[in-house]
């Protein structure tokens, strides 16, 4: 059942900036009205609010493979993006049951469109047959607001992505929230194996707009506006730029 109403603008993301389209989330959450907001990241690892990087994060990998560390506004764990992977964010005003997984229904909806089969986890996230990971998921709800959001692995670099996200020491921090490591696959190995028709990145991300166009009955994407560019642009600086913010724990 579509949760969100018929004014939802979708929203493709114009920057691989991680600091950047993280502040974008933050940006329309603070904002009324509802969204679909998606994006590409460069190669960067993302933690949840409430996680220690250092516990979570090889550190000295990613400053020698130019992997930005960059925290987020929700909790869970700590999750990879580069260009291989697509991001999505479901933002609207809070409903009676804001923590369900009812918003992961959208995805799994393209996803079939698409003939790739996957079932939601305990922890709602995305599984392929055969018991791999495709999608990490997490959520923030304050002040009337829900915000939902996920990776979508389609071929990402799994080795960077096992490296950054394998601290020596898990535990230095013991009151931070610690990420559950799962078995992970790029959807487009899946399709190969499989004997599915296999797209290239660009065209899983177009099929991927197109029909999540079609499933919220959206005409047109929107695109940002100079005001929203520049109150982005803002809290980018001022807030997922800074250390004093990434590196808090």
């Amino acid at each position: 059942m579509d949760k969100f109403n018929s004014n939802t603008k979708l929203i493709f993301s114009p920057s691989t900036a991680p600091a950047f389209n993280l502040a974008a989330e933050e940006y329309f959450f603070s904002a009324r009205g509802e969204y679909v907001f998606l994006y590409i990241n460069h190669a960067s690892v993302i933690v949840g609010y409430n996680q220690a990087v250092v516990n979570e994060v090889d550190m000295d990998f990613c400053i020698e493979k130019d992997i930005r560390i960059i925290r987020r506004l929700s909790g869970g764990g700590a999750v990879y993006h580069d260009s291989g992977n697509l991001n999505y964010a479901f933002i609207s005003e809070k409903k009676e049951m804001p923590l369900s997984a009812d918003f992961l229904l959208p995805v799994i909806h393209v996803l079939q469109q698409l003939n790739i089969p996957v079932e939601t986890g305990k922890r709602k996230d995305l599984w392929l047959p055969g018991g791999y990971k495709i999608s990490g998921t997490a959520s923030h709800v304050s002040k009337g607001r829900e915000l939902h959001h996920g990776t979508l692995l389609y071929e990402s670099n799994l080795e960077h992505l096992r490296r950054s996200l394998n601290p020596e020491k898990r535990n230095l921090i013991a009151k931070a929230t610690a990420s559950v490591p799962s078995p992970v696959k790029n959807i487009s190995s899946f399709l190969k194996e499989e004997k599915k028709k296999l797209f290239s990145f660009r065209e899983f991300v177009e099929r991927f707009v197109d029909e999540s166009m079609k499933y919220f009955n959206i005409a047109a994407l929107t695109t940002f506006s100079p005001d929203d560019v520049q109150a982005i642009e803002a809290l980018q600086r001022e807030k997922y730029s800074q250390r004093s913010w990434n590196y808090k724990m």
